[in-house]
């Protein structure tokens, strides 16, 4: 008896670990993290998910003396579950840097919006962009690969196999980076569009001085803005594809770098 009620204990204990690590992705990942979403439906399906994870990672011996040692495992999968859905949410905020420099040039640099996640003001356009893409996020069932990678993150880095090393560090440093990298290639196409409306305006305002340009300019580069962010949409799908499957290797490769050895 006090056998079976060891092992009810064990699995109950791993089941619990999963849950942190499933739990704590949900607190900053771009789609389950947001603060629309119900607190009650974020640890439901942290439960169900960690309930069907469970057997699927097999046996696990759990080793700990105490209560405070186990607590330190309850924290390294914890801060595994953040790490990942930090890296899924730096992806994501390249679209807001994508959006802040697409409103400076087309005159929407004073109008924001607030972002209800992060109690922010974040650009008009880049909030747009954001919902775009999180909606063709949930349609090619991107939070199916997030749930993939924490399950496939237990073959690499099992519970209690968190370690703080300089090559995560410099992997998140990277990402950050690359966070404003991608934010530009995305403005791209607005800023060349209106770099040329800018300079054929340079070029009406000497070639008719009468022409108020100030007046003309700033309803012109909205209207180029606009149009460009409208002609740029089948190939922003296939650039947000592409994004996405640089987070998923991001995700991976942090995985990789928190593991040990």
């Amino acid at each position: 008896m006090d056998s079976i009620n060891a092992i009810l204990v064990d699995k109950f204990l791993v089941w619990l670990l999963v849950f942190v690590r499933m739990s704590s992705i949900f607190v900053v990942t771009p789609v389950f993290g947001r603060r629309e979403v119900p607190s009650y439906l974020k640890i439901g399906f942290a439960f169900f998910c960690s309930y069907i994870l469970v057997p699927l990672i097999g046996d696990i011996q759990l080793e700990y003396s105490n209560l405070l040692s186990f607590a330190v495992i309850i924290g390294k999968e914890f801060l595994v579950g953040i790490v990942i859905g930090y890296v899924s949410f730096l992806v994501f905020s390249a679209l807001y840097v994508a959006g802040q420099i697409i409103d400076m040039q087309i005159g929407f640099g004073m109008v924001n919006v607030l972002d209800p996640t992060m109690n922010t003001q974040v650009p008009i356009t880049g909030n747009f962009i954001y919902i775009l893409t999180t909606l063709f996020f949930l349609l090619i069932d991107g939070h199916h690969v997030l749930l993939s990678a924490l399950f496939k993150s237990y073959s690499v880095l099992p519970i209690d196999g968190f370690v703080f090393t300089e090559v995560m560090v410099n992997n998140i440093a990277n990402v950050f980076t690359d966070v404003f990298v991608i934010g530009f290639k995305i403005s791209v196409p607005v800023i060349a569009a209106v770099m040329l409306a800018e300079v054929a305006l340079g070029i009406l305002s000497k070639t008719v001085p009468q022409m108020h340009v100030f007046v003309v300019g700033m309803p012109l580069k909205i209207g180029i803005g606009i149009l460009t962010l409208y002609v740029i949409m089948p190939a922003f799908v296939k650039i947000m594809t592409v994004t996405f499957d640089r987070m998923y290797g991001y995700i991976y490769l942090i995985i990789r770098s928190m593991a040990k050895g």
